[in-house]
C-alpha cells in the first residue's frame, strides 16, 4: 500500500505538472485539461484493476498534497474534517481540553497542559502517556494527530482520558474532563521593570493580538518612570496580516503605509495603511527577532524598521514574504493558497526562498546574500531584501552546543522535570524558587551515560587529524603516539561537560521545572533573568543617544 501511495504521489507530481505550466502561462487550458484527464484515467484504472483494495480518499489526498507541496509549503488543502486547526489559529480559540501532545516511541504523551485549562485543572500532567480516550485505545503506533482529534470537541461535552503516569506508584489514572473554549492568549506576559523598560511577549497574530497589545501598552504608559518598550517576537511564526498592521498603527501616524501585496496580476496591488489614531509616536521602541520570527511578525518588525520607528535587536528573521488566503472547495473543503507577495514600506520583499526556481533534485535554497539588493528606510538607512529582517543590533547566543541541544531534544530535562514534580508535594514560590546545586547534582545523576548521545567535538577533531595525517602522508609511529597523547588529554567526560555547561543547564531546568508549577506570566517573568537579548534591547532603549544614532543614517 505504501508503494502504491508513493506511485500515485509521483504520478500526481508528474501528471498534475499542469500546476507549474499553469503558473507560467494561465492561458494554456489545453495542457491543464489533458493532464487532468490523464490523472483521472490513472485513478480509475487503479480503482478497477489494482490487486489490493485501495482507500480512495487517502490516495487523492496524497496526490493533492504532493502537487501543492511542489508549489510551496504554505499552500495546503484541508478537508471538512481537519479545518479546526486552521480556524483556531486565526480566531485564537478552539474547543477542547487545552493540552499540547506529542509522539514518543512508547506512545503519545501530554507534552504541556495549558495553564488554567480543563486538562490541567482536572489533573493531567506533563509526561502522562495517553492510553485511552473514551473507548478508543491509544497504542505506541497511534499518531498524535489522531489523538488530538479525539480530545477536541464541542465545549460542554465530556471526554474520558486514561493515562499512565511515570515516576508514581499508582500509575494508571482516569480523568473525566469537560471540554471548553480554549482561548489562545497572544500576550502571555507584559510588565515594566525597575529601569522603566516595558516588555510585551507576543506569541501569535490572531484576532485578539492587536487589542491585547494595545491594552498592555496603555496600562504600562500609566506606570511612573516608563521609558521605552521591548516587543518580543522571537519564535512568533505570524498569523493574520491585518493584526500586524493594527499593532503597527499604535506607533505611527494614521494613514501610514505598512505593507502592500502584489499577486500574479501586477496591476492588482493591495495597500494596507494604518486606520487608527496612534497611541504613542515618540516612545523608544525595540523589537526582538530570531530565526523563527516569520510572516506577520516580519511585517511588524520590518515595517517599523523601514519607518525608522523601532530598533530591531537579536538575529535575522526567517524570511517569509508570501501571503495566503483561503478559498472554499466542493464538499466543504478549503484551500489555503499563496496569492501574493508582500512588500514593506521601503519597497523590499523579504522572502528568503524562491520556490519557483528549484534545484534539479527538487530542493530549494535561500537567496544568497550576494544577490540581495539595497533599499532605504524613510530616513535613508540601508536595508536589504531577500532574506528576512536583519537586526540593527545583532545578538548571537553562542552558548548553545550539541550537549545542550541533546539535553532538550532528547527530553532529558523534560523527563527530569516530570520526576521532580512527581516527588514535590508543595507548590514552589514563583518568585523565590530556584534551581539549587542539589537539584543540579540530582539532574546529573538522572542522566544515563550509556544512553546519552552527543557529538564530542574534541574526539571528532582528533579523528579528523588522524585521517588527514594518513591521507596526506604524515602518519607514522611518532605522529600516532602524539595524537594518542592528545586524545587522552582531550577525552570527553560527561560529568565535566555537564559542569562546564552549568549556567545554561540551570536556565533550561528552571524553565522545564517551572512549567510544572507556574503560570505563563510567571514563567515569562522568570525567563527574563537569563535573557541577554532583552538586556541588549533594554540597553538601547535606556541610552537615548545610542537609540537616535542607530535610527539615523550615516552622514555622506
Amino acid at each position: 500500500m505504501k508503494k502504491l501511495l508513493a506511485i500515485l504521489a509521483g504520478t500526481a507530481a508528474a501528471c498534475i505538472a499542469f500546476s507549474s505550466v499553469f503558473a507560467q502561462s494561465r492561458s494554456n487550458k489545453t495542457d491543464a485539461a489533458r493532464n487532468l484527464t490523464v490523472f483521472n484515467s490513472i485513478f480509475k484504472e487503479l480503482q478497477t484493476n489494482y490487486v489490493d483494495s485501495i482507500d480512495a480518499n487517502e490516495l487523492v489526498k496524497t496526490a493533492i498534497d504532493a502537487m501543492l507541496y511542489r508549489i510551496d509549503p504554505y499552500t495546503e488543502y484541508y478537508t471538512a474534517e481537519n479545518q479546526e486547526e486552521l480556524t483556531s489559529i486565526s480566531s485564537g480559540q478552539y474547543g477542547g481540553i487545552g493540552a499540547y501532545i506529542m509522539k514518543r516511541p512508547a506512545g503519545v504523551i501530554v507534552h504541556q497542559p495549558v495553564w488554567d485549562a480543563p486538562a490541567r485543572n482536572a489533573g493531567l500532567r506533563h509526561g502522562d502517556y495517553i492510553i485511552a480516550v473514551d473507548d478508543t485505545e491509544i497504542t505506541s503506533s497511534t499518531e498524535s494527530d489522531a489523538v488530538s482529534k479525539l480530545l477536541r470537541g464541542q465545549p460542554g461535552t465530556n471526554v474520558r482520558v486514561k493515562v499512565r503516569r511515570p515516576y508514581v506508584t499508582d500509575s494508571i489514572l482516569t480523568f473525566e474532563i469537560t471540554r471548553k473554549n480554549i482561548n489562545v492568549n497572544p500576550v502571555p506576559y507584559y510588565g515594566v521593570d525597575s529601569t522603566g523598560t516595558g516588555y510585551i511577549k507576543l506569541t501569535t497574530f490572531n484576532e485578539k493580538s492587536a487589542g491585547a497589545v494595545r491594552d498592555a501598552l496603555l496600562e504600562m504608559r500609566g506606570t511612573p518612570g516608563f521609558r521605552g518598550l521591548v516587543i518580543d517576537l522571537r519564535g512568533n511564526g505570524g498569523g493574520l496580516l491585518e493584526s500586524a498592521v493594527q499593532i503597527a498603527s499604535l506607533f505611527v501616524p494614521k494613514g501610514t503605509e505598512i505593507v502592500r501585496t502584489k499577486g500574479f496580476d501586477a496591476e492588482k496591488v493591495k495597500t494596507y495603511k494604518t486606520m487608527q489614531k496612534p497611541v504613542d509616536l515618540e516612545l523608544p521602541l525595540a523589537i526582538l527577532t530570531d530565526e523563527n520570527t516569520a510572516s506577520a511578525s516580519e511585517i511588524l518588525a520590518g515595517s517599523l524598521q523601514d519607518l525608522d520607528r523601532a530598533v530591531i535587536v537579536g538575529a535575522r528573521s526567517f524570511g517569509k514574504g508570501l501571503v495566503q488566503t483561503t478559498r472554499p472547495l466542493p464538499y466543504d473543503g478549503l484551500l489555503k493558497v499563496t496569492v501574493a507577495r508582500y512588500y514593506i514600506p521601503s519597497g523590499r520583499l523579504i522572502q528568503a526562498i524562491d520556490y519557483s526556481h528549484r534545484n534539479p533534485d527538487g530542493s530549494v535554497a535561500r537567496i544568497p546574500d550576494s544577490l540581495t539588493r539595497v533599499w532605504h528606510t524613510a530616513a535613508g538607512r540601508e536595508v536589504r531584501d531577500g532574506g528576512g529582517i536583519t537586526p540593527d543590533v545583532a545578538v548571537a547566543d553562542s552558548s548553545m552546543n550539541r550537549l545542550l541541544y541533546n539535553v532538550v531534544s532528547d527530553l532529558w530535562a523534560f523527563d527530569y522535570a516530570n520526576r521532580y514534580a512527581a516527588r514535590t508535594a508543595t507548590q514552589p514560590d514563583p518568585v523565590k524558587w530556584q534551581v539549587t546545586d542539589s537539584i543540579f547534582d540530582d539532574f546529573k545523576a538522572f542522566i544515563d551515560p550509556a544512553r546519552f548521545k552527543y557529538d564530542r567535538a574534541c574526539e571528532s577533531g582528533i579523528d579528523y587529524l588522524r585521517e588527514a595525517a594518513r591521507v596526506e602522508g604524515y602518519m607514522n609511529d611518532s605522529v600516532a603516539a602524539q595524537l594518542d597523547i592528545l586524545a587522552g588529554l582531550l577525552k570527553h567526560d560527561l560529568d565535566h561537560d555537564l559542569n562546564f555547561n552549568h549556567d545554561k543547564l540551570v536556565e533550561i531546568l528552571d524553565a522545564e521545572i517551572g512549567d510544572r508549577f507556574f503560570s505563563d506570566a510567571d514563567l515569562a517573568r522568570r525567563a527574563l533573568r537569563y535573557d541577554i537579548e532583552v538586556d541588549s534591547a533594554r540597553a538601547v532603549i535606556l541610552d537615548p543617544a545610542r537609540y537616535h544614532n542607530i535610527l539615523t543614517p550615516p552622514a555622506k
